[in-house]
Order: structure tokens, then C-alpha cells, then sequence
């Protein structure tokens, strides 16, 4: 019966894949400035970044979702734009919420591991006449990222899991076609269990993925000394 549906389960298993990867990538890029602005010495330039990553930290994804989902077409604005295309569609409203999402937790990871860089690493990129842009660009960030890409490994694999809830709005991800398979077989145990073990192998291709990642950075970095 699984061989039957699965062509819908390995298009909902690339629908996952696809929201994940590009929310993960954009939001990372958004997470850079918000990081950087977060370790910040100066109260008013942390403000701003840390009211977005409180509320998107303190509320939950689905809650997220709704509000983008439901919450944006209310506004007559928002229907009368050039974005309205976009914004109707489920699957932008989960792309959108996920990227928001997540850059508020990478952002985090990233100001975490810039104030563990050693002062000591900084010091001496001053001492030899860098510039705040250059320690930054050249020391700070290199050195950060080798000690937050545990964090945000695990911040990918939470972000797999999260995005499960994107079938409520009717995005046919994983989950979403899982629900549709139930709904013709209402084999509902065998085909949950199934989607379990597509989450656990992606999982699995995730973390051995960021171990080859971590140990390639350590030799990357033993070769430089």
C-alpha cells in the first residue's frame, strides 16, 4: 500500500525539503545584521533586533503562521498591493513565517558565538591596525561561525521538525500529504509512522552532514596554524 502513494510522498517529502533550505538560507542572511546588531555594546542599536527576536523566539510557530496566513489578508493594503500574488498563496505565507522564524534563532546562535570569541583574537587584530569592519569581516566572523555551527545544526533539524505545521494551511508538505493519504485510506497509523521515518532519515542526513561540515572546519583551521 506505502508503494501505492509513494510518488505523493517523496513530492511532499522536496516540498519540505525546499521550505526548510530556502528558509534557512534567507533567514540566515536576515540573522547576520540582527546577530551582529545583537552583540552590540550600544543599547539602541541591540533595541530593535531584540524585540524581533523576543517575539519570534517567545511565540509559538503555528501561532506565526496563523497571523501571516489569516492576519495579513484582513489589511485591504495588503490586498491591493503587488505582494497580494504572493501573500495568498499558503506556500509563500509558510516560507515567509519559517524565514521569519528562524532568523530570530540563528540570530541569537550568532551574537552567542560572537561575544565567546576570544577578546584576546580581537586585541590582536586591532594591534596590528585593522579596522572595526575588517576585525569583524576577517576574524570575528570566521571564528564565530566554526563556534555556532553546532547550534545552528541543531537549529536546522528543529526547523524540519517545526515545519510540520505547515499542512494547516493547506501546504502539501510531508505531513500535508500524509493527512490526504489518511483521508482516501484512514490507515492512519501505518502512514504516520511512515512519515516518521522520512523525518528520521532526513534528520540522519542532516547531522552527519554538519559532522562532516564541523570536522572539515577543525582541519581547515589545525592546517592554518
Amino acid at each position: 500500500m506505502v508503494a501505492r502513494f509513494l510518488p505523493a510522498l517523496l513530492d511532499g517529502m522536496l516540498v519540505t525539503l525546499e521550505l526548510v533550505a530556502v528558509a534557512l538560507v534567507v533567514g540566515l542572511i536576515l540573522a547576520i545584521p540582527l546577530g551582529i546588531a545583537r552583540a552590540s555594546r550600544h543599547w539602541y542599536v541591540r533595541a530593535l533586533p531584540y524585540t524581533y527576536v523576543f517575539f519570534f523566539r517567545g511565540t509559538p510557530l503555528l501561532l506565526q503562521l496563523f497571523l501571516v496566513y489569516y492576519g495579513i489578508s484582513q489589511f485591504e493594503a495588503v490586498r491591493e498591493s503587488i505582494f497580494w500574488h504572493y501573500l495568498r498563496e499558503p506556500y509563500w505565507c509558510a516560507l515567509i513565517t519559517m524565514t521569519l522564524h528562524t532568523a530570530a534563532y540563528i540570530a541569537e546562535i550568532l551574537r552567542g558565538a560572537i561575544q565567546s570569541v576570544p577578546g584576546g583574537e580581537v586585541e590582536a587584530a586591532r594591534a596590528l591596525g585593522m579596522s572595526r569592519r575588517q576585525a569583524l569581516q576577517y576574524i570575528i566572523l570566521p571564528r564565530a561561525v566554526r563556534i555556532g555551527l553546532p547550534a545552528y545544526g541543531n537549529e536546522v533539524i528543529l526547523m524540519l521538525k517545526a515545519s510540520a505545521v505547515v499542512y494547516t494551511i493547506t501546504v502539501m508538505d510531508i505531513m500535508g500529504v500524509v493527512k490526504g493519504i489518511n483521508s482516501q485510506t484512514y490507515q492512519f497509523e501505518l502512514f504516520y509512522l511512515v512519515a516518521g521515518v522520512i523525518y528520521l532519515v532526513i534528520t540522519i542526513a542532516f547531522t552527519q552532514l554538519f559532522k562532516l561540515v564541523e570536522r572539515w572546519l577543525k582541519i581547515e583551521a589545525s592546517q592554518k596554524r
